[in-house]
């Protein structure tokens, strides 16, 4: 019995290897003639060092010799033609992928080996960092980073040459988790934010001035703003200064707080932040500025009585029903706000424009039951749209005839409307608005205000003049389910006179753009702006006067 194995291996400058190879055949291989060649391979081989082991016996029959001379064959055939193929090439193939081919264990990026060896195991580490009560063993050249590492190895500071240094941590929104990952971060390129844990992330980075990581968690803020995280969001950004952030949050809220009414909501939102919402003129209001004070109303009593718990739809009647039993139980004829409960919501419902709801005679009767306001904030309103209505009726106030943006934006009328699905609509904002009976048209993707006088029935006076002006400014939105915008439009701030009974075409819309349900919201301004009226008024000065 004769045996000839033949082992071609391409190793090229690796003895060691070689050397260890033939160990473990020599010991595992019964072996009686054995002969080592060491030499280049054919012409046509890789190019390669090539280590030859022949184990044959003594003799070689025919079997063996045709092994050989077929061998002799492929090297023959590559000889010849460098490029050429010959039929034993996919035999060759095939055996070199068997035989010669090494298996290559596939490697780890750079960015993730050095994250898991460097940061994750620790590997040659130059420094301790420990901070409640967990420690990670980092390194100098990644920590310098970070502004405070920074600040710290290149100053004459003590913790300059420490291989441990123990951090203070004073802001108790950093935990361990967020500083794992802040850490981490230094060490990779990419990290993973989580919006429940950004704003931990956020406070340990801006403590180590981590300005990409800093600004990578505004973003993810910006993008995961809703009913849950609004105000936590809103609050951390005013303490670490991110205005973009604070500025698109009081933005949800202005959006979101009468559209989509949350009694949580209601529960989280501070005095300081509702007082920015209800004074901006850009707050997406339903319905009529009554709306604005009963929704006051309802986050007032949720913030009275946070154990509460029900629908939303129930709040209104348990508010209500507290401060009637309140009012019953104490016998207490001061308005609510005078009290001490109520000192604290003065603030806020002093920026409800009660001379709109005032209007109204079935909402001024609800502003005399519930006892709220106090007496005087009343009269002075009472008063000053009393002396509107004069000017309009006897001293032909047609309304604003030059642009006032500031007093717009101050005392404009806020109401809005809610149209489900596609289809046609009309509507008037109720309240008595000196005689301009304003209708609102939607219909064929085009909103067009008309001027009533004479075509439509109305329930109060209508004015006769000829002409009347008025500014508005009319806004469109539709909301995704977390009430982030999908579309808005808008007119801006106008001018607009009408004749009788004349129509204006506002906003002539796309229907690719539109998304329902959709939320109409306006602003108007229907007297020309004039000063309170005061015994020592400019006018009234100028009236006694002319009277002697």
């Amino acid at each position: 019995m004769s045996l000839t194995f033949i082992l071609d291996i391409h190793l090229d400058g690796a003895p060691f290897l070689r050397r260890t190879i033939l160990c473990f055949f020599i010991k595992n291989l019964n072996v009686i003639n054995f002969s080592l060649q060491i030499g280049s391979t054919c012409s046509g081989g890789a190019g390669m060092g090539s280590l030859s082991s022949r184990f044959q016996s003594s003799s070689q029959g025919p079997e063996e010799a045709a092994e050989g001379t077929s061998h002799k064959h492929r090297c023959e055939c590559k000889k010849r033609k460098r490029n050429a193929q010959c039929d034993c090439d996919s035999e060759q193939e095939e055996d070199d992928g068997r035989l010669d081919t090494p298996r290559r264990k596939k490697l780890k990026s750079t960015s993730r080996y050095i994250y898991q060896t460097l940061f994750l195991n620790g590997e040659n580490s130059d420094i301790r960092i420990c901070a409640l009560e967990q420690q990670w063993n980092l390194h100098k050249v990644y920590l310098c980073q970070s502004g405070y590492f920074s600040s710290m190895f290149s100053g004459s500071w003590k913790e300059s040459n420490m291989m441990e240094i123990n951090l203070e941590i004073p802001d108790q929104n950093i935990d361990t988790e967020a500083l794992q990952v802040v850490f981490g971060s230094l060490y990779r390129d990419d990290v993973l934010i989580k919006p429940s844990r950004v704003v931990s992330i956020l406070a340990a980075a801006c403590m180590l001035q981590l300005d990409g990581l800093i600004q990578q968690c505004g973003e993810t803020m910006k993008e995961n703003i809703s009913a849950k995280t609004v105000c936590g969001y809103y609050a951390c950004a005013s303490i670490y200064g991110l205005d973009l952030v604070t500025k698109k949050c009081l933005e949800w809220l202005l959006n979101n707080l009468m559209t989509h009414q949350n009694v949580d909501l209601m529960k989280e939102l501070g005095g300081e932040v509702m007082e920015l919402l209800i004074k901006s003129s850009d707050l997406f209001v339903m319905q009529v500025e009554m709306d604005v004070y009963t929704a006051l109303k309802k986050w007032m009593f949720v913030q009275l009585n946070p154990s509460w718990d029900g629908p939303i739809k129930q709040l209104l009647a348990d508010a209500d029903a507290w401060l009637c039993k309140r009012r019953t139980d104490l016998c207490d004829k001061e308005p609510f706000l005078n009290t001490d409960d109520g000192e604290p919501f003065r603030s806020v419902f002093k920026y409800v424009r009660l001379q709109y709801i005032i209007n109204d005679l079935a909402s001024a009767r609800i502003l005399e039951r519930d006892n709220i306001l106090p007496p005087d904030w009343l009269t002075s309103v009472y008063k000053n749209q009393w002396f509107a209505m004069l000017r309009t009726e006897f001293d032909n106030d047609n309304g604003p005839q030059e642009a006032n943006k500031d007093e717009f934006e101050l005392s404009s009328m806020r109401c809005g409307r809610k149209l489900t699905k596609d289809g046609d609509y009309c509507w008037r904002w109720t309240g008595f608005n000196f005689g301009f009976d304003l209708l609102v048209t939607y219909t064929n993707r085009f909103i067009v205000f008309k001027r009533n006088t004479l075509s439509q029935p109305c329930g109060g006076a209508v004015s006769l003049q000829p002409r009347r002006h008025l500014a508005f400014r009319l806004r469109l939105a539709s909301f995704d389910s977390r009430g982030k915008l999908v579309c808005s439009r808008s007119t801006g701030f106008q001018l607009l006179t009408l004749e009788k009974d004349q129509e204006y075409v506002v906003m002539n819309l796309d229907s690719r753009l539109l998304t329902f349900p959709l939320y109409v919201c306006c602003n108007f301004q229907y007297t020309s702006p004039h000063p309170d009226h005061r015994p020592d008024s400019p006018e009234q000065d100028s009236a006694a006067r002319c009277a002697s």
